[in-house]
C-alpha cells in the first residue's frame, strides 16, 4: 500500500527493534537512554516523512543523534553504542521509508529487496544443507557455510532478474547489460544480507541470549526476522542515493 500505511508499520516495528537492540547492546545502565533517544529519532523521522519532507526528516534524525552523542559524553557513557544503534536500526528504518516513498519505483524496489533477501536465505539454506563444506563463521553462526553463501548469491541474482522481467517496467529497457547489472547488484545485496545475519548472531552470542526478543512466537524477536534485510536495505538506499547524485552531477 505504501504511504501512511507503510510508515505506520515502521512506526510500530521501529521502536520494538530499538528495544531489542538496546537489550542486546547493554549494559542495563545505559540501555534506557539509548532506547528512548533512538525511539524518538525514529518517530520524528517517520512523522516528518509522512508530512512529505524527506530532507528535513533526515536532518532531524541526525540532530537527535548529535544530541544523544552529546548526552552520552556528558553522562560519561560510551557514545559508540548509541552511534551504532542509530546506524543499525535507524539507518534501516530510514532506508525502508525512503525507498518506499519513491512515487515511481518505491513499490517495485521494496518487492525486489524482499525477494532478493528471501531468495538469499532460502538458497543458502538448501545449498548449504545439500553440499555442506567449510563454515563461514563457526563461532558466530555455526550453520552457515561458504557453499550456502554462494547458493544464496546465485538465488538472489536469479530472483533479481525475474522480478524486473515480471514487473515489465515500461521506463526500463531490459537489455542484456541491464539484466547482468541487476544480477551482480543482487549478489552484492545477498552478501550484505548474510553479513547482517551474522552480525545479529554475534550480538546475541555476546549478550548470551538465543533470540533478540519473544514477540513472534516460535521465531523470537523482530530483529531475528529482519536482520539480513536491515543491512541490505541500508546498502541499497546508499547506492541509490549515490547514483542519483552522481547522475545529477554529471548532467
Amino acid at each position: 500500500m505504501g504511504g501512511i500505511a507503510f510508515l505506520a508499520l515502521l512506526m510500530i516495528a521501529g521502536p520494538l527493534m530499538a528495544l531489542e537492540w538496546t537489550r542486546l547492546a547493554g549494559p542495563e545502565g545505559s540501555a534506557a537512554t539509548e532506547q528512548i533517544a533512538l525511539t524518538i529519532g525514529l518517530v520524528v523521522y517517520l512523522l516528518t516523512m509522512g508530512a512529505g519532507d524527506s530532507g528535513l526528516a533526515f536532518a532531524l534524525l541526525l540532530a537527535i543523534l548529535g544530541l544523544t552523542l552529546a548526552w552520552c559524553l556528558w553522562a560519561d557513557l560510551p557514545p559508540s553504542r548509541a552511534l551504532i544503534g542509530f546506524a543499525y536500526v535507524g539507518g534501516a528504518v530510514a532506508a525502508f521509508a525512503w525507498l518506499r516513498g519513491d512515487s515511481d519505483m518505491g513499490r517495485l524496489t521494496i518487492i525486489w529487496l524482499l525477494g532478493v533477501v528471501w531468495a538469499t536465505d532460502i538458497g543458502a539454506y538448501f545449498v548449504g544443507r545439500t553440499f555442506g563444506g567449510p563454515k563461514m563463521a563457526p563461532r558466530l553462526s555455526p550453520n552457515k557455510t561458504w557453499s550456502g553463501l554462494i547458493g544464496g548469491m546465485v538465488s538472489a541474482a536469479i530472483v533479481s532478474v525475474a522480478v524486473f522481467v515480471w514487473a515489465d517496467v515500461q521506463s526500463i529497457s531490459l537489455t542484456t547489460g541491464i539484466l547482468i547489472s541487476l544480477a551482480i547488484f543482487a549478489a552484492l545485496v545477498a552478501l550484505l544480507s548474510q553479513a547482517g545475519d551474522i552480525y545479529e548472531s554475534s550480538m546475541k552470542r555476546r549478550a548470551g541470549v538465543k533470540d533478540s526478543g519473544t514477540i513472534i512466537p516460535g521465531h523470537g524477536g523482530i530483529l531475528d526476522r529482519v536482520d539480513g534485510l536491515m543491512f541490505a536495505a541500508t546498502f541499497v538506499a546508499l547506492v541509490v542515493i549515490s547514483v542519483h547524485y552522481l547522475v545529477g552531477w554529471m548532467s
